[in-house]
């Protein structure tokens, strides 16, 4: 497992090496000059000129091939630049406001986590505990009212959850804040769009663990587990759901890096400060400075998340060997 663990760490590097590299070309070489976005059409050559400096836009895109590579100033380039301070954390300050993006990271991280995190343990416990109900009722009316549910929730647009919710049970019955505000605690805040996710997320997850429950019913042990006089329940929860738990963790532990970016509708109808509105903010603006290093930690995190889902897997299974 050791050696496993290590290898696929090993593997992350060149991973993590192009998407600095994908990100590098699509934010500094594709974009072109954004002096006039920052300084504005009608800035003197001199501002232009400190503005390029300030933000190493002065200096070559890749290498410096007028110096030689055995010289600092060969690798005193965009790129150089680019990679070390992707490996450091270091990301710089906003066009916008000029105020540090990790500053703005580590504030809007809070909010977004506070509304992502119960947004997906509610929706996994609650599509899980009915995909059950629905293997244990197939066939039944529970099993086609349930799936017929689930149908219409995924035909419907997120963006049809959030109005109704915002419309109806704020707006209309005063049930919840229509609108972030400050002094508001975060519960408050949060509560309604935490309802909304979990509403539109259940249709979509709760027909894909249907499918791995009924899947798993039909094995044989199952029969054999009914033929010992085991209950019903002892057999769903004892034995099923053990044995469906790596496409159940594999849905699961892939969606955790996704996390940390937010729901972007959710924060920006409702005013929540988190990572989502940042990033929408950010492309409205054109502050690529901040998307890029959303999308750096966004890679990351999903390839630490990757290794975790496999290193899961032969916890759960005792048949998965990595040796």
């Amino acid at each position: 497992m050791l050696s496993y663990i290590i290898r696929r760490l090993l593997y992350t590097i060149p991973i993590v090496f192009g998407v600095m590299l994908v990100t590098f070309l699509l934010f500094n070489v594709v974009r072109g000059d954004i002096t006039d976005q920052i300084a504005g059409k009608a800035a003197s050559a001199e501002t232009r000129a400190e503005i390029q400096e300030a933000y190493g836009l002065d200096k070559p895109l890749f290498f410096d091939f007028k110096q030689s590579p055995f010289t600092k100033a060969f690798w005193n380039s965009q790129f150089v630049n680019h990679l070390f301070s992707a490996a450091t954390f270091d990301f710089g300050s906003s066009y916008k406001d000029r105020e540090l993006i990790w500053d703005k990271i580590k504030r809007g991280a809070g909010p977004s986590l506070a509304l992502t995190v119960p947004m997906l343990i509610g929706t996994v416990v609650i599509s899980i505990s009915l995909s059950l109900v629905v293997a244990y009722f197939r066939g039944r009316w529970m099993d086609y009212i349930l799936v017929l549910i689930s149908i219409v929730g995924m035909s419907l647009p997120f963006l049809s959850f959030i109005l109704f919710g915002q419309y109806f049970l704020a707006f209309k019955w005063g049930l919840f804040p229509v609108y972030f505000w400050p002094d508001l605690s975060v519960w408050q805040y949060t509560a309604l769009p935490i309802l909304i996710g979990i509403a539109a997320g259940i249709g979509g997850n709760l027909r894909f663990y249907r499918t791995v429950m009924l899947d798993e019913l039909r094995n044989d042990y199952v029969r054999t587990a009914y033929a010992k006089g085991l209950s019903s329940r002892q057999v769903l929860f004892k034995h099923v759901l053990k044995n469906a738990m790596i496409p159940i963790i594999t849905q699961v532990v892939l969606a955790i890096p996704f996390l940390f970016l937010g729901s972007l509708l959710l924060e920006r109808f409702f005013g929540i400060p988190g990572l989502g509105y940042l990033m929408i903010d950010a492309i409205g603006s054109r502050d690529y400075k901040i998307i890029n290093a959303m999308v750096y930690i966004s890679a990351i995190l999903f390839v630490v998340f990757n290794l975790i889902t496999d290193i899961c897997y032969a916890w759960v299974d005792p048949r998965v060997k990595f040796d």
